[in-house]
């Protein structure tokens, strides 16, 4: 829909980096050719808990989900001279055709398409995979991890993944991923980088395509396709 708009990127960042790593990552991407999208942070964490008690209403849990991640981009956007909040795929070009950094306020895209149910397993994760889509841009999750285990991180057994096909990961329970991305991935038929974002380098040598293994750090690649 929108594969004019050269925008190479679409980076989210998780809302567990948030506030330092998170303005590190933003600041490390300056002069790429990316578009931020935060996560929900211990805000989106604080209403589900609340959800899990008082059971509220689907459409009011993803309102306020949604409004948690614009909360981050704001006070994100605060702290990086380079970024601009947008509201829209348009204004999105317009801030990097400028060589900025625009960093996505999803809220009015997600009205307007409506293209997921209204359900805790759909996350900034997979809203970040559909503005990907309409970009025509890689995806690349930046969060507190190294990628994909076979099991939480600190398990005793549990060992990391370095690639995947999104298939394999559909039988999986729980990961740094949330539960719809693998679908949309292969709907999509879309890849996805995942890497941690306290490192903020291994970031910026995932978006300027520098090839990782010469640097020797782990990441996770998810093939969609």
């Amino acid at each position: 829909m929108y594969g004019d708009i050269i925008i190479e990127w679409v980076v989210k960042i998780g809302g567990s980096l948030f506030p330092t790593d998170a303005i590190k990552v933003a600041e490390k991407l300056k002069g790429t050719n990316s578009l931020i999208i935060t996560g929900g942070g211990e805000f989106a964490n604080l209403i589900r808990r609340y959800d899990k008690s008082k059971h509220f209403s689907p459409e009011i849990t993803d309102e306020t989900a949604i409004e948690c991640m614009t909360i981050i981009s704001k006070l994100l956007n605060d702290k990086v001279n380079h970024c601009n909040i947008v509201y829209s795929i348009d204004d999105a070009r317009k801030v990097s055709d400028n060589g900025n950094i625009p960093i996505l306020i999803c809220s009015e895209i997600l009205k307007e398409y409506r293209p997921f149910e209204k359900s805790w397993d759909v996350s900034s994760d997979s809203i970040s995979a559909y503005i990907a889509y309409l970009l025509n841009a890689k995806l690349l999750i930046v969060t507190n991890v190294n990628g994909i285990y076979t099991r939480r991180p600190k398990t005793k057994g549990s060992k990391f993944i370095e690639k995947i096909d999104a298939k394999k990961l559909l039988t999986f329970d729980e990961t740094s991923i949330d539960l719809m991305l693998p679908s949309l991935l292969i709907k999509f038929g879309a890849d996805c980088f995942i890497v941690n974002g306290k490192y903020p380098e291994r970031v910026y040598c995932i978006v300027n395509n520098i090839n990782p293994k010469d640097y020797n750090f782990k990441y996770t690649y998810i093939k969609g396709v």
